[in-house]
């Protein structure tokens, strides 16, 4: 295995880093967040035309790039740098992947290509609590009990009566980038409690009965919205002749988890990578008694420690980027070592690093938001040590082996616990006198 980058992604980070250097400053990153998209739309159709960020993983044939999606985790490493505020995440990590695994060849032809050129943006429509279950990140829930599991709650499906379309009631709180993604992906039960099953449906902006508001959240460049359906018409993702399995979206979601998981982890190691570099420039400037504060021993060896933390959560996305399934360990460590980088930049800073003002907050607040969307930390790492079997019962050993050994453990009295009794051993000699006797001293 060559773990070494191409060329050609070394020039994508290259370029990206460029851009973003000189686009997405702190006061940027904050008055782009400000404004009713949540993001910086001039950005992000540079980011598209330019680079086409969005369609990195998008085949070729639906006007992608055709890349794989380690080449979107090492995007997303650079855009976890500047905390770029943008819907990449929802529309190139959730959203698409799913289009193009259920989609019928019309539904992907339609909006795959929009999707990769940054057209249009997508947001998946499951709410945030319980995003992590959904994308099978900290548990298995084939049946969908997540989404409300036919009982009240949740999102509820019914066909039309006519036999065209469906119709949607329901709500979902803090969706990612769900009050301004021009297209969502809904997953929602139909069939009632007995015969229960999530499908997933296209509901877009304009649909009449569809309510969005955004909310108040702790991290401002992840934006989220409650998503209220009020009757709302809705199309099908997938052939409508298959729509009584829906076993495919279970599936689909937990595989879309595993590659979001690994540019997630990408994107954390990249925001604790920036907060520790600037913790390092800063105790280098900061002087006390008269010396730069990071010359004291102590505080270079909180540093190494990070830098040690830091570097073991990037070898850990690297390598869920090249193989998904490993994705869950990957963003664990990644989320750990993030907030733990955060909450060191806020200490060495001293008391500036407990103002608002001060950058060293947002990488904090971003810290403990995804650890909320996507964890927490020992959920995940539960989950795939459960996975991988490592809290698994030892299997009961076969009836003849029992048996055997039971009657090796327990011989029977007579001539065999006689000879036994007689035969010498290292701690009694065999001209030594019987333990049960007297002896005369």
């Amino acid at each position: 295995m060559d773990a070494a980058f191409t060329a050609e992604q070394d020039g994508i980070r290259r370029t990206l880093r460029e851009i973003l250097g000189k686009r997405c400053g702190p006061d940027e990153v904050k008055a782009a967040v400000r404004t009713a998209a949540g993001h910086d739309r001039e950005l992000w159709q540079q980011l598209s035309r330019q680079l086409g960020l969005p369609g990195i993983a998008v085949a070729e044939e639906y006007g992608g790039v055709g890349c794989a999606p380690a080449d979107l985790a090492l995007a997303c490493e650079e855009t976890g740098r500047v905390l770029l505020p943008s819907p990449l995440l929802a529309t190139a990590a959730l959203c698409a992947p799913l289009i193009a695994a259920l989609g019928t060849e019309t539904q992907r032809s339609a909006l795959l290509p929009p999707l990769a050129s940054g057209g249009l943006t997508a947001a998946l429509a499951v709410p945030g609590p319980v995003l992590a279950t959904a994308l099978a990140l900290t548990g298995e829930d084939a049946t969908g009990q997540w989404s409300g599991g036919g009982r009240a709650g949740g999102i509820q499906a019914r066909p039309e009566a006519s036999g065209d379309g469906w119709r949607l009631y329901g709500e979902a709180a803090q969706v990612l980038d769900g009050h301004s993604a021009p297209l969502l992906l809904v997953p929602a039960h139909t069939g009632g409690f007995a015969r229960s099953r999530t499908l997933l449906f296209l509901v877009r902006e304009d649909a009449p009965g569809l309510v969005r508001s955004r909310q108040a959240v702790l991290d401002e460049t992840r934006p989220q919205a409650r998503i209220q359906l009020r009757d709302v018409p809705a199309e099908l993702l997938g052939d409508p002749g298959e729509e009584e399995r829906g076993t495919d979206v279970p599936t689909a979601l937990a595989a879309t988890g595993r590659t979001a998981s690994a540019v997630l982890a990408a994107e954390a190691v990249g925001a604790a990578d920036q907060a520790l570099a600037r913790t390092v420039e800063y105790v280098r400037q900061r002087e006390q008694f008269g010396r730069a504060i990071g010359s004291f021993q102590a505080v270079k060896h909180r540093l190494a420690d990070l830098y040690v933390q830091v570097q073991a959560a990037r070898s850990a996305a690297y390598y869920a980027a090249w193989d998904p399934e490993q994705g869950g360990l990957a963003l664990a460590q990644a989320l750990e070592a993030l907030r733990m980088t955060a909450g060191e930049a806020i200490q060495l800073h001293g008391g500036i690093g407990f103002t608002w003002e001060h950058d060293a907050h947002l990488y904090f607040k971003r810290a403990a938001s995804d650890e909320l969307l996507f964890g927490p930390v020992h959920r995940l790492r539960a989950h795939a040590a459960d996975r991988a079997g490592l809290f698994a019962p030892a299997p009961a050993p076969a009836s003849g082996t029992t048996s055997a050994s039971a009657s090796g453990a327990a011989p029977a009295s007579g001539s065999a616990s006689g000879s036994a009794s007689a035969a010498p051993t290292a701690a009694a000699p065999a001209d030594s006198p019987p333990a049960h006797e007297k002896v005369a001293v």
